[in-house]
């Protein structure tokens, strides 16, 4: 067993971003900027848009936070991403999600101009991703791909398994590992006898919300297996994965956490990055 090191990977290509960061300021005299609106108090979102400022920092991005209260208004939220989209200074906006129930996420996503969606979550880059077209890409499935290419992980041919069908993680996920060549099964809630696709695996990606959902004798020998859950429990972070049983059988396995959650920062910033040499080209 040999660990997917997603914080070590990470803090590798934090360099190259920093080095191009400064080079794109020399050129257009400024730095990528990058604004993430926060809705209420949400101790996960808090701590998820911590990272952020932090890694921004770290980089060189401009990195700012709009906080708003809970009792926002969609009409409200609405009216601030707008006023985001034609700001020639921002180049790439994430709202944090999740947002108060009183809000239609999709419509605040779906909002967000598309060359400003460094989340990959507005309905036209994920239209273009479905359709093999060029769009900004959802943070934490190309920061997996990242990591997998980083570890030289051989797609073409491979039986890959993702467990979880959303739309931030698990849909986009399976489709990124289809175009690079592998044969794609995607398990979920209604699926019967998940063991028995997991079992066929060479590729296992797991983004559920599930402590311990995946077992040792789920995963065949020599697996790489990717744990995107990251679940609180007795005050440590833990994944879906157990990943005292599945490191004996895999090849290659993300550990919870330092695995895919320092990735998915690193490719948020690949994404500003981009969508700034987007806007200078």
């Amino acid at each position: 067993m040999n660990i997917l090191d997603g914080r070590k990977t990470a803090h590798s290509f934090e360099a190259k971003i920093r080095a191009e960061v400064t080079a794109l300021k020399e050129k257009h005299g400024r730095e990528p900027k990058l604004v993430v609106v926060l809705v209420g108090d949400n101790p996960a979102s808090m701590a998820y848009v911590k990272s952020k400022e932090k890694a921004s920092k770290r980089v060189g991005i401009n990195g700012v936070t709009m906080r708003f209260p809970s009792t926002i208004t969609e009409a409200e939220l609405l009216g601030t991403v707008l006023k985001l989209n034609e700001d020639e200074t921002v180049d790439g906006m994430i709202v944090q999600l999740p947002l108060p129930t009183h809000i239609n996420s999709d419509n605040i996503l779906n909002h967000i101009a598309p060359h400003k969606d460094v989340d990959g979550l507005s309905f036209i880059n994920a239209g273009k991703l479905a359709n093999r077209q060029y769009g900004l890409l959802p943070a934490t499935p190309k920061g997996v791909m990242m990591l997998l290419d980083h570890y030289k992980v051989q797609y073409e041919g491979k039986d890959a398994v993702v467990v979880g069908a959303s739309n931030l993680v698990g849909s986009p996920m399976a489709k990124l590992l289809l175009h690079r060549g592998a044969t794609i099964t995607v398990c979920h809630s209604k699926t019967k006898d998940l063991a028995s696709h997991t079992k066929r695996a060479d590729i296992l990606v797991v983004a559920t919300g599930v402590v311990n959902l995946i077992r040792g004798e789920m995963v065949k020998k020599g697996a790489i297996v990717v744990d995107v859950g990251i679940n609180r429990v007795d005050g440590k972070i833990v994944g879906d994965v157990n990943y005292d049983e599945v490191k004996e059988k895999a090849a290659l396995i993300t550990p919870v956490p330092g695995g895919v959650g320092p990735m998915t920062i690193n490719a948020l910033m690949f994404n500003v990055l981009e969508a700034f040499k987007n806007r200078h080209q």
